[in-house]
């Protein structure tokens, strides 16, 4: 009976062991309690501060606690511990601010904070020890993506153990209602080692003086850069009012290489370098910002309230993992003779509408509460949109629009109302008969297109608005709606651009000349489409056909630049800047970029809006030879269709939806109702809503997006387990925002309900492994003692002590102070390795799998299975 006490205590003892390996989270969440004071009940989301996202990974969230500043320009710290004490890497950051409330956030790592409190004036400082910047945020900014691969070391040895949040309110007007401030950001960190460090490269100006009334003042900063190579992936501008535009560059060999340039009056967030940029030893980094003083009538220093002004240029980085840095400066001008040759560019100020510097200044301006509302709004369902780029769109069966009589569809935009505008060729026909062999028309004898060729149509059904166009057209090609409502459109067989009024009966402006293709500065040859800058009014034509060019002009038609030349015999193979047939454009202007479809290469090539500068392709093998048009949609989409494939591909014709900083494809879609033929245009609102024009199909489809769900099945020690994981919420280990839903459901409600569902399944699967071992190993007991007591009588009790020693010592591996189910298991028959090998929680794993003869299964958690990649002349 002693035999038997004594090994209930042990497989007591091994339960109990096993269970501290699942209580992880619940620690982590305990400690970090424990360590904080409590939070305002007004702060959404700080009843969960560190969330569990699988053995590995979990997420911390850093808020202010509930706090009112009492006058502007106030700047408040707050610090919270990082809940382990090994190693870990952040991975990802999600702000949680507004423009409206907070100027700026940073984020700093550190070992010992300024202050013990829970929050406290910034002005007694931030850390007593080194600080790093880890993040920063301004201006309804987007939030950081690192690459993958790539993490800030934090905690261990070397890294910081405590996070320090520094929170700028700029105009405390917003607190007028008394409420609570809960700024702040999420981190996702994880434990598994990272090969790359990310850190962060500061240029700073400090001594900076503004005089009042000057229109340029440059801000310059260089340093020799005397470290390990470094790979720059992200960059940030950060001004206040005055600034202009702010450009980084290395410089090597006298080369200057642009790292980023944007205007400090946009969303400050880190945008993506456009192409990598890697800095070695003894290279040269250098930064200007461009101010002016016009409207100050004193001078104006570097400083931290909102009068004063700042010049940064951040640069984000990774190193490898052994010689990584995670925070350098530069804050001197080590060579003030070599900015003679900076490129002209960095001296170019980037215009910014009205209404964004009304949205970005909101410090010391009256502004009304219905415009502050609509436009804070407006930034935060931009923000969304960037953030929410996992969806899937098909066609919407219920458009009665795929219906209409149409002749060939050429163009199609929307207007400010949502509306539909095609341009459609009525009775004319482009066929092999309508050019002779210099591009000149030769069916002028059929006269103008009698019936309307612009059409308005309501974008939900169908239903006829208003036409206009009659007796205009001969060839229709491209259409584009400037911020007016003003209809820009291309003729290929008059070799013109028009612009046109709402009512469309006389063009307002005229570019090129009537019948005549050429390849001058006043002539066109078959221009294919037109786009119009919002912010400074300039014209971007396409020509087209028989020239392979972009043509800028100002905003009343003259002249300004152009670029492009043709690629010649080598369909597919262009050099950068080359096209044959530039066919559609899309302007993206919170990037300042222009994208054109290169469609008889295949590809997108997008330029600087500013210069012309080449910035980068995209380019698909499911492409096929042909991509016909391009769109973007606000918020960072790009939208593309191709063209048949020729005999013998297997490219299919189809729409797709990319992620426009990076490239990749998110989703293709083709129609159920008729198929594509020769789909020519496209277009794409704000809520993503996609329509096609085809010009032998005679017919516009419409697209919509659905919300994507994924099922799957996973069976863990016999026990089958349905999950429905939503790509918007918490369920999965990255940081999404949620996209507005239809569903009765708020967004928070579906986010607990997910989260409980999560939870629970957690918990009685947990339980459920945690006791089929146990009971397992009593039975096994039991059948050993019964045998023993029968072979060997008396004895048996002596035997099994020795027989459930040997079973404890296989349970605690050969490491000698861990539990690994897999290793104990995989010596019966009925062993199922992928089922268990995740269960190990043993602290000498790494040695138990280096002698197991199947180490080599994955032990990775279970995710979902990747989307599938989609598989070409009028």
């Amino acid at each position: 009976m002693a035999g038997l006490i004594n090994n209930l205590l042990l497989l007591f003892l091994v339960f109990q062991r096993t269970c501290l390996g699942f209580i992880t989270p619940l620690s982590l969440f305990k400690r970090y309690k424990d360590s904080t004071g409590s939070l305002s009940s007004e702060c959404l989301g700080s009843d969960r501060p560190v969330i569990s996202l699988g053995l590995s990974d979990f997420t911390l969230d850093i808020r202010m606690p509930g706090v009112m500043p009492k006058q502007s320009d106030t700047y408040l710290c707050m610090s919270v511990p990082l809940p382990v004490d090994d190693e870990a890497y952040v991975v990802d950051f999600k702000p949680h601010a507004s423009m409206d409330t907070v100027h700026h956030m940073l984020l700093f790592g550190c070992n010992e904070p300024s202050s013990t409190k829970s929050y406290w004036d910034c002005d007694e400082g931030t850390c007593k020890d080194k600080s790093n910047i880890l993040y920063a945020w301004a201006r309804n900014a987007p939030p950081t993506r690192l690459p993958k691969g790539v993490g800030f070391r934090v905690g261990g040895e070397t890294g910081g153990r405590y996070f320090v949040l520094q929170v700028h309110y700029g105009d405390i007007s917003a607190f007028r209602d008394k409420h609570k401030d809960c700024s702040g950001v999420t981190l996702h960190l994880t434990h598994q080692k990272q090969p790359l460090i990310a850190g962060m490269y500061l240029m700073m100006s400090v001594n900076t003086v503004i005089p009042p009334g000057e229109k340029v003042v440059d801000a310059d900063i260089a340093c020799h850069y005397k470290r390990f190579p470094m790979h720059v992936f992200a960059y940030r501008v950060h001004t206040h009012r005055l600034g202009k535009v702010v450009s980084g560059y290395r410089v090597r060999n006298g080369q200057w290489t642009l790292i980023g340039r944007q205007s400090p009056q946009l969303p400050q967030a880190f945008y993506p370098v456009e192409h990598p940029v890697d800095v070695n030893y003894d290279d040269i980094l250098a930064a200007r910002c461009v101010f002016s003083g016009e409207g100050r009538t004193t001078e104006t220093h570097i400083g931290g309230t909102a009068n004063d002004e700042m010049c940064n240029f951040y640069i984000m980085y990774y190193m490898e993992a052994r010689h990584a840095l995670s925070y350098m400066t530069c804050t001197q001008n080590a060579n003030p003779e070599m900015f003679r040759n900076i490129p002209q560019e960095a001296n170019i100020p980037i215009p910014v509408k009205s209404d964004m510097l009304k949205m970005t200044h909101g410090h010391h301006e009256e502004t009304k509460d219905t415009d502050r509302s609509s436009l804070l709004q407006q930034a935060k369902k931009e923000e969304e949109e960037i953030l929410d780029q996992d969806f899937h769109i098909e066609e919407a069966l219920d458009w009665p629009g795929l219906d209409l009589k149409l002749g060939q569809v050429s163009g199609l935009a929307l207007d400010a109302e949502n509306n539909l505008v095609v341009f459609h060729r009525g009775d004319h026909v482009w066929d092999e008969n309508s050019f002779d062999s210099k591009f000149v028309y030769q069916q002028r004898g059929l006269g103008p297109i009698e019936q309307s060729t612009i059409l308005v149509l309501n974008s939900s059904n169908a239903k006829l608005l208003r036409s206009t166009g009659k007796s205009l057209f001969y060839l229709p090609h491209g259409l584009s709606i400037d911020k007016n409502g003003n209809y820009w459109v291309t003729d290929v067989a008059l070799h013109q651009v028009f612009k046109l009024g709402a009512d469309g009966k006389e063009p307002l402006l005229i570019l090129g000349v009537a019948l005549q293709p050429g390849s001058d500065r006043n002539h066109f040859c078959q221009p294919t489409d037109v786009a119009i800058d919002p912010f400074t009014g300039n014209i971007y034509v396409s020509d087209g056909y028989c020239n392979s060019r972009i043509i800028q002009f100002s905003p009343s038609g003259l002249y300004l630049m152009q670029w492009g030349e043709s690629t010649g015999t080598s369909l597919g193979r262009g050099r950068p800047g080359q096209f044959h047939i530039p066919h559609s454009l899309a302007l993206v202007p919170e990037f300042h970029q222009l994208c054109v479809a290169d469609r008889e290469n295949g590809r997108i090539q997008c330029f600087r809006l500013e210069t012309g500068e080449f910035i980068r392709e995209i380019k698909h093998k499911s492409f096929g030879r042909e991509l016909f048009a391009v769109s973007y949609v606000p918020g960072g989409l790009l939208v593309a269709i191709n063209g048949m494939p020729y005999p013998g591909e297997a490219e299919p014709v189809q729409g797709f939806v990319m992620n426009f900083s990076t490239g990749e494809i998110i989703d293709t879609f083709t129609p159920v109702r008729k198929s594509f033929e020769m789909p020519h245009d496209v277009v794409a609102s704000e809520d993503k809503t996609v329509f096609v024009g085809d010009v032998h199909a005679r017919a516009v489809w419409k697209f919509a997006p659905t919300e994507k769900m994924e099922h799957r099945s996973v069976k863990k020690a016999g026990i089958e387990v349905q999950e429905i994981k939503e790509s918007e919420t918490v369920v999965e280990a990255r940081l999404k925002t949620n996209p507005v839903s239809t569903d009765p459901l708020t967004k928070q409600e579906k986010q607990h309900l997910v989260q409980q569902a999560s939870t629970g399944v957690s918990f009685v699967l947990i339980t459920t492994l945690l006791i089929i071992p146990v009971v397992a190993l009593l039975a096994i007991l039991v059948l050993i003692r019964w045998r023993k007591t029968t072979v060997y009588g008396a004895d048996g009790e002596h035997k099994l002590d020795s027989s459930s020693g040997r079973i404890l010592g296989r349970l605690r591996g050969k490491g000698g102070g861990g539990l690994n189910l897999g290793t104990f298991f995989a010596s019966h028959k009925s062993y199922r390795r992928k089922e268990f090998d995740r269960l190990s929680t043993s602290e000498g794993s790494d040695q138990e799998k280096d002698d197991d003869d199947d180490g080599t299964e994955s032990e990775e958690e279970c995710s979902a299975p990747a989307p599938p990649t989609a598989p070409s002349s009028s």
